[in-house]
């Protein structure tokens, strides 16, 4: 499960550190005008942390010449002294255009969903917190409507003790949850931990990584329920989903050894690993690894995020790169 004794060949891409991030990119996503945003500072059980301050959300203007992460400023009413931003998602109204972010949050390492609308150049306004029984151990979030969305639940249940038994025993218990105002139901399950998720550009599919099972997922939107299509192997314990807008080509960040992500060793650090899927939706899916590294320039990637010839790598607890694809 862990791919405990691979190692991976270093792959590396023309890159360069993003200014002012030290303590993790776990997601990045990408509006088509260019702005990215960025969830920073991440603390979750079991992993490293080197910062004990909140966690942090920045945004990155791909179309400037020296792109640079400057960190939102947070309106409203949310404890910002136990903000631990994990997986976020953006939808635009077309009615208006404003733009909403979704950011899963974790205080106390409960879980819960904070809906920010995007306004001026760097200000978030928070509106709502989203708390729910089904929403119990939420990883990531894809937007479908001003208030609603898809939510992975990595953990079968909120006890870390029973999930790992349900693991160990390969019992797929965890699930897709989707939320509206209106309604909060199962949309999918049988994931061994269903961990990040998106959305294709036609809106028609739903792509959830199963990070244990080392696959991607294809379901079909109907309704609001989720029917699966098939199962794309990618090698590799991916994390976070980002979908070219373009070309609809699918980007992974991705843990090639889950053992040195576990039991981390500064010495012997958990590598990276970045995996782009062409043509999903056929007979034949192009899975291809785009970058590698070893943990000494980039650790425990989780997230990769493509615009234009441009790619952002992202990290659960470490950097984030931006490179130039070839």
């Amino acid at each position: 499960m862990t791919l405990a004794s691979r190692e991976v060949p270093v792959k590396h891409l023309n890159c360069h550190y993003l200014k002012n991030i030290g303590y993790g990119a776990e997601d990045i996503t990408i509006l088509k005008d260019g702005l990215a945003f960025l969830s920073t500072g991440l603390k979750y059980p079991g992993m490293p942390s080197f910062s004990d301050d909140p966690g942090k959300i920045f945004i990155l203007d791909l179309l400037h010449p020296k792109p640079t992460p400057v960190e939102l400023q947070i309106k409203g009413e949310l404890d910002l002294s136990s903000f631990n931003p994990h997986g976020i998602s953006v939808y635009t109204d077309e009615t208006d255009d404003s733009v909403y972010l979704f950011v899963v949050n974790h205080p106390q390492h409960k879980s819960q969903v904070e809906i920010f609308r995007f306004v001026e150049e760097d200000t978030l306004v928070h509106l709502k917190t989203i708390t729910h029984p089904l929403l119990h151990s939420v990883n990531d979030i894809v937007a479908v409507g001003v208030e609603s969305f898809y939510a992975t639940n990595d953990h079968s249940s909120p006890s870390h003790a029973l999930h790992y038994l349900t693991i160990i025993l390969g019992l797929p218990w965890c699930d897709v949850v989707y939320y509206s105002p209106g309604e909060v139901r199962m949309a999918a399950n049988g994931f061994m931990s269903s961990n990040g998720i998106n959305i294709s550009p036609d809106k028609r599919y739903i792509y959830v990584s199963d990070i244990i099972d080392h696959d991607i997922d294809v379901f079909e939107r109907q309704g609001e329920q989720l029917v699966y299509i098939k199962s794309v192997a990618v090698g590799s314990l991916c994390d976070n989903i980002e979908v070219d807008h373009r070309t609809g080509d699918i980007w992974l960040g991705c843990h090639p050894n889950a053992m040195k992500l576990s039991k981390y060793d500064p010495e012997d650090p958990p590598g990276s690993e970045v995996i782009q899927v062409k043509n999903i939706h056929s007979e034949q899916p192009v899975v291809s690894q785009e970058y590698a590294d070893n943990g000494h320039v980039i650790m425990a990637s989780s997230v990769a995020a493509p615009y234009e010839r441009k790619l952002l790598i992202g990290s659960v607890f470490h950097k984030a790169l931006c490179c130039d694809l070839k």
